[in-house]
């Protein structure tokens, strides 16, 4: 049977390039970028390139380019980097809002039944103590873009820092760190075809932020630990490929919400990243849903995989206004480069089969 992946939100499958980027730093540049002999030199020398990749990505300097351990830390970083008085969203991945519920005072804004935050709810949160604001670029559930310049303006205008995970927007849209007007941006290279475990923050040039790891001189005093050359090297080739998502994924809300009666896209009307939907089906649970599926060969998700498990339903969909019964009958679908017409057709005839399979079984539905 052949397997089909629409789980690229969760993690994509490292390309070709990259693999091949990164196996002689693995087996041949073994020295710590840390060490001035030959072996370190070289080892700093592809560090620095790497550095030089992932800031030409988000259109900033080398040198306000932080690696991380992924997406997760470099939240972290930024918040607790930062301290004070938090102003964030409902909707944030679990890695800013746990983040947040560890710093002394917080303050968690609403968003509207699109997902998307109003600018002004946050300029009514600040605080005479408010140090950051943590808004994300694109929600990893919904997909939806929130509007990132002007919470940037209202931030720059109080004089508070302005952090914004951009885990699920880097690769997939355009990013400029300046046009954004952000003072921190969180990415991770396991979203757009790098390898799993390194991230990075971006920290405009001049930003004061504190160290969350303690140990020796590492990334100009902000995180300190070996760094974890390959993996950098990795992302650097990562960002420098062609990252731009399928548009495939208006062709497959269509298909399904013409043969599927009693759907819904969740985050409908808003900005969307171009590879991301996510669909209710009354009268449906999602694990069902997914099992089925994934019984036919195709790979979809009931949401954010950092939840998987989870007995609680979304909190990204009760956030918008759906009921627990709701959102425990959406599932995500996530696109990438290696999706085409012939899986996105067979995926939505794959739904519409199940769904009704599903729905036959529940007298409630009928």
């Amino acid at each position: 049977m052949n397997r089909y992946y629409f789980d690229h939100n969760a993690t994509t499958p490292v390309s070709p390039e990259v693999l091949e980027a990164m196996m002689p730093v693995m087996t041949e540049v073994y020295g710590n970028a840390s060490s001035i002999h030959h072996f370190g030199q070289v080892a700093r020398q592809r560090l620095d390139e790497a550095r030089r990749r992932v800031a030409a990505l988000l259109g900033a300097l080398p040198e306000e380019i932080v690696f991380t351990s992924g997406g997760t830390e470099a939240n972290n970083l930024a918040l607790l980097g930062t301290g004070g008085h938090a102003i964030t969203t409902t909707v944030e991945h679990p890695a800013v809002l746990s983040a947040v519920a560890q710093m002394d005072r917080s303050t968690v804004v609403p968003v509207d039944g699109r997902g998307v935050i109003d600018p002004s709810d946050i300029r009514r949160a600040l605080r005479p103590e408010t140090k950051i604001i943590s808004v994300m670029h694109a929600n990893n559930e919904l997909g939806v873009i929130q509007p990132v310049e002007e919470i940037a303006a209202i931030a720059r205008e109080a004089g508070v820092a302005f952090h914004s995970d951009g885990v699920q927007a880097a690769g997939k849209i355009p990013v400029n760190m300046h046009e954004l007007g952000v003072t921190m941006y969180s990415i991770a290279a396991h979203k757009f075809y790098g390898p799993k475990g390194v991230g990075a923050l971006f920290v405009k040039k001049g930003t004061s932020l504190r160290p969350i790891l303690f140990g020796g001189h590492h990334e100009r005093d902000r995180r300190a630990g070996t760094e974890n050359v390959a993996g950098a090297v990795g992302m650097g080739c990562a960002a420098r490929c062609d990252g731009q998502e399928s548009s495939l994924r208006d062709r497959l809300e269509r298909t399904i919400l013409d043969r599927v009666p009693g759907t819904h896209v969740n985050g409908a009307g808003a900005a969307r990243i171009p590879n991301t939907s996510n669909l209710r089906f009354d009268g449906i649970d999602s694990e069902p849903l997914l099992i089925a599926l994934d019984l036919r060969g195709y790979a979809i998700s009931s949401g954010s995989a950092c939840s998987s498990g989870a007995s609680e339903p979304s909190h990204v969909l009760t956030a918008i206004g759906l009921s627990k019964e709701q959102a425990r009958s959406s599932v995500r679908i996530s696109l990438g480069r290696s999706n085409n017409e012939a899986q996105v057709d067979g995926l939505a005839d794959a739904v519409s089969e199940c769904v009704a399979h599903l729905r036959r079984l529940a007298p409630v539905y009928a």
